[in-house]
């Protein structure tokens, strides 16, 4: 029975990867667009999805602070963390570049804003178009994980995916993941509430310059604590609330219009990131959402199947 349902989620968990994946932008053509740009100009139209990236990769990495001592649990879980862009997202100052003369400066969509290219007129009649973007209000990524648990009060937390879309727009797409957490709980005598402690470390790339390389690469860490409180028997409601100190670096290889190969590397981001959430135990299967409050705020949802929980 149980190895039935699993072959169920992981048919589950790899078909909710592929549709977002599908649905997700099509990150294929932002070279496209990136190609016109050098420097400061790169790094502006950029940062927004940077920005997404850093606030979204580290959610999802509990539902609970509560970790058993002894025997062994095990969940699959999918989990959607995301981001909604607001107005400042969608544009920011850019400067004409290459021979173009005068040199202007003029406020232009991000990668994330409006799909229409802005022309400027210069010398000679010469004009200088500054790319659209892919007019997003969202961005979303589905991980799937598997958490192991029960081990000494500690957990294992294992994230990956490995997908080639070939013939989409999307490229390559791989993310490998692994996370610890302990239960400090178990060392209080007649705890009010759960209380746990961890560390997540992820590298994730995505898309496909026309080098053939990865046309994003990412790095993510953080370290925090976790509390929650169980309320129930069968069918439990838990609250849940996180502190952790997060850490983000994005680099990127493109080819300029020129033909020239270039390289970005963003300043590497720390921020203090606040998440507050709920899960619903269902004992097989377990739902959950949270809110997370920091430089960016996030979102995301999960849902698992497994031991875990009960």
């Amino acid at each position: 029975m149980h190895q039935r349902w699993r072959a169920i989620l992981r048919r589950g968990l790899m078909t909710g990867v592929l549709l977002t994946f599908a649905a997700a932008p099509a990150l294929a053509q932002i070279e496209d667009q990136l190609s016109v740009y050098t420097g400061d100009n790169a790094v502006g139209y950029l940062q927004p999805l940077a920005d997404a990236l850093g606030a979204s990769l580290n959610d999802g990495f509990y539902q609970s602070a509560r970790i058993p001592r002894a025997g062994v649990k095990v969940g699959v879980e999918l989990k959607l963390m995301g981001v909604m862009f607001g107005d400042d997202d969608r544009s920011f100052s850019a400067n004409s570049e290459g021979s173009f003369q005068p040199e202007t400066t003029a406020e232009v969509p991000t990668v994330v804003g409006d799909p229409n290219a802005v022309f400027v007129n210069g010398q000679g009649g010469a004009t200088f178009a500054f790319p659209g973007g892919l007019d997003l209000s969202s961005f979303a990524l589905p991980v799937p994980q598997l958490r192991v648990s029960g081990i000494a009060g500690s957990e294992g937390l294992l994230r990956w995916v490995s997908l080639d879309t070939g013939d989409s727009e999307l490229g390559k797409v791989s993310l490998f993941g692994l996370g610890v957490r302990h239960s400090l709980s178990q060392y209080m005598a007649s705890p009010k509430f759960d209380l746990a402690a961890g560390l997540l470390w992820q590298h994730f790339n995505v898309g496909e310059n026309s080098a053939g390389g990865d046309l994003m690469s990412t790095s993510a860490f953080s370290v925090g604590l976790q509390a929650s409180k169980r309320y129930g028997a069968a069918i439990t409601v838990e609250p849940f609330a996180g502190l952790s100190l997060d850490t983000f670096a994005m680099e990127v290889d493109y080819e300029h219009e020129g033909g020239e190969s270039l390289h970005l590397d963003f300043d590497r981001a720390t921020t203090f990131h606040l998440t507050l959430g709920a899960g619903l135990n269902l004992k097989i299967v377990n739902l959950s959402a949270a809110y997370s409050f920091a430089e960016h705020n996030s979102f995301n949802l999960g849902v698992s199947l497994g031991t875990l929980g009960l």
